[in-house]
């Protein structure tokens, strides 16, 4: 199978439609791609509300899917890595951020790293959290014409084009940042410092 191919048939859900697992799905109606969405309370409401390409599921069926992403509290992640005997060769996308949470609890790491250690076998990426969810809702398009960009890091390649081509095709611009621990500390909270790039609403042309 070809890699586009590849692409084109993988399945996604989104854990948590807060605000910013609400955008997320609003970017996949918006695009008619079909994605799983689930958290701890109903949503069948919301879903048909966001499009019909979300397809409400329980937490323990919507993991099922190749890629997830982790829209839920930062404090609560743990609770859905607990969710599945094993998360190998699957993409997790960490859309949380870890502000306010002390360095030491997360072992010094960067917070995406020690949310990797919930979800083991995993390829963990971090994207769509450095805009806010109030910003990200408002689509891929600036008011200025451009395509609005969702950063993205991770310490697997693969994983990291992955996202990459999914971003791409829910309209956003891409931009790859690198390893975690090196440019993808720029989208990473620390104790109460945000990362410089987090909140910046930036766009790409042409």
């Amino acid at each position: 199978m070809s890699t586009l191919a590849n692409e084109r048939s993988k399945s996604y859900a989104i854990i948590g439609l807060g605000k910013i697992g609400t955008a997320i799905a609003q970017a996949f109606a918006r695009e008619g791609i079909e994605v799983a969405v689930a958290a701890r309370r109903p949503l069948d409401m919301l879903a048909t509300q966001i499009g019909p390409s979300l397809a409400p599921q329980r937490i323990e069926d919507a993991i099922k899917a190749d890629v997830i992403i982790l829209a839920v509290p930062f404090a609560t992640h743990q609770d859905i890595g607990r969710a599945a005997e094993s998360w190998q060769g699957k993409i997790v996308i960490d859309a949380t951020n870890a502000y306010d949470v002390p360095p030491e609890e997360l072992g010094g790491l960067p917070s995406t790293a020690a949310v990797a250690k919930a979800f083991p076998g995993a390829k963990l990426v971090k994207a769509f959290n450095h805009l806010p969810a109030s910003v990200l809702a408002q689509g891929s398009k600036t008011s200025q014409g451009g395509r609005r960009i969702v950063f993205i890091a991770s310490d697997d390649d693969a994983a990291s084009a992955s996202v990459s081509t999914l971003v791409d095709k829910l309209g956003f611009a891409p931009i790859e940042l690198g390893r975690i621990g090196e440019g993808g500390l720029l989208i990473q909270a620390r104790g109460r410092t945000w990362g410089q790039l987090i909140f910046q609403d930036l766009a790409k042309f042409g």
